[in-house]
Parts: C-alpha cells; structure tokens; sequence
C-alpha cells in the first residue's frame, strides 16, 4: 500500500501517520499489492477535515470527514471506506483480492445492510445547450430549485456542470474534449 501525504494548515506527526498506516493495512484484505492512498489533512475554522482516496485498479473509494480532531476522523472515515468497498464488491469483484469475502468479518463495519432495491436507470433527458455565462447558468439554477445544471459556457464554449456543494457554495465542473 502505497500512501502519500498532504496538509493545509496542519502538521501531520509521525505518531498520525504510524496510526493511520496501521488502520489502512487492515484493508489490505480487499486489495491486491498495487493500492494508492491519497491522505489529505486541513485545518480550517477549528476543524480538522481529513480526506482519504484508495485507488486500486481503476476502482476509487472516497471518504470526507470533518470534527474537531485529527484522529477522530480516522475512525470515522474507515467505516465510510470500507462500506462502499463492500457495496461495490460485486461489481469489482474481479478487480479485488478472490479471498476477500470469503467471511461476514469485517475491519470497520459491523454489518453490511441489504439494499431495499438496487438503483435503475428509469429517465433520459435530450436538451439543446444555449451558451450561457456561469452568472446565467447560476440563475437558471436556482429559479429551477435544482442542485445542478449543465450549459454550454458562452465564455470557452465547453460544456460545464454548476453545482451547489455540501457547504452552501457553488462548484463548477469544466468538461473539455
């Protein structure tokens, strides 16, 4: 498992790193040798946030967590992680370790809840993209009380998708071709 590092406002210690390394190898179970983990720690507003990202054959598992300590959010990211592991496992069953749920034990989740339905396809929307300015797409945005909408950005004439985040902000994704 190869993990690296990155902090904003924060001073990662040895004693965090020794830890975290100890709780990530236990997922070691799931994948095979070719494991990233990308570790961001931030400190902002008397908040630690930590961001962990395992990728591993082209399969990404992600988790965001925030409190007001570091190593809190250890323990409150890896059930996060490893509940989506075993969602998607069937799906990836071929890209994870063959032995890996040979056994219900689990590292961080006591059980795996059984979806009620599994998630369809059940609309497909066709519209014509008018250039717009990210201020206009905005707007069309929230008169349509969505969480998103896509436009055709008058400014670089690329397709773009705004978005409100989590914390009340808005987000732009820029799609180029």
């Amino acid at each position: 498992m190869k993990i690296s590092y990155t902090a904003k406002n924060y001073n990662i210690s040895e004693k965090f790193k020794e830890i975290l390394e100890k709780k990530l190898n236990k997922l070691e179970k799931y994948f095979d040798d070719d494991v990233t983990v990308k570790v961001n720690c931030i400190e902002q507003a008397k908040q630690n946030k930590l961001e962990l990202t395992i990728n591993s054959k082209g399969m990404f598992f992600r988790s965001e967590v925030s409190s007001d300590n570091m190593y809190n959010n250890i323990d409150l990211a890896l059930p996060k992680i490893e509940k989506q592991i075993v969602k998607q496992g069937s799906k990836f069953k071929t890209k994870l370790k063959k032995d890996a749920f040979l056994t219900n034990e689990f590292m961080f989740i006591d059980a795996v809840e059984e979806p009620k339905s599994t998630p369809k396809l059940v609309k497909t929307k066709k519209f014509e993209l008018d250039p717009l300015t990210v201020e206009d797409a905005e707007a069309y945005m929230e008169a349509l009380d969505h969480n998103f909408y896509v436009f055709l950005n008058a400014e670089t004439g690329n397709v773009n998708i705004i978005y409100k985040r989590n914390d009340k902000n808005y987000g732009l994704i820029e799609v180029t071709y």
